[in-house]
């Protein structure tokens, strides 16, 4: 299956899984607004900004363009897997 046949929310995981393989990703909404959350060993000792920047990173292609299906992420949660089990 390609990219262009999954979802929006399935494309969004997808690149988010690809970019910090072993990530554990969620990813909701519709009309272009979504809420992302990542669950990462990546994101061990950075700061919130870093941990933003690693998922914007993955998507921005989905951002790109007047166009674009993923017009604007309204919460994006980044998570250490020992906060999320915190």
């Amino acid at each position: 299956m390609s990219l262009s046949t999954l979802s929006i929310t399935d494309q969004i995981k997808a690149r988010i899984e690809a970019a910090l393989p072993g990530a554990e990703v969620e990813a909701s909404g519709s009309g272009g607004h979504f809420v992302i959350s990542v669950v990462s060993e990546a994101f061990e000792g950075l700061n919130s900004l870093k941990k933003q920047r690693l998922v914007y990173s993955a998507i921005k292609d989905l951002m790109a363009g007047d166009s674009a299906p993923l017009h604007a992420v309204d919460t994006l949660i980044t998570k250490t897997p020992a906060q999320a089990a915190g």
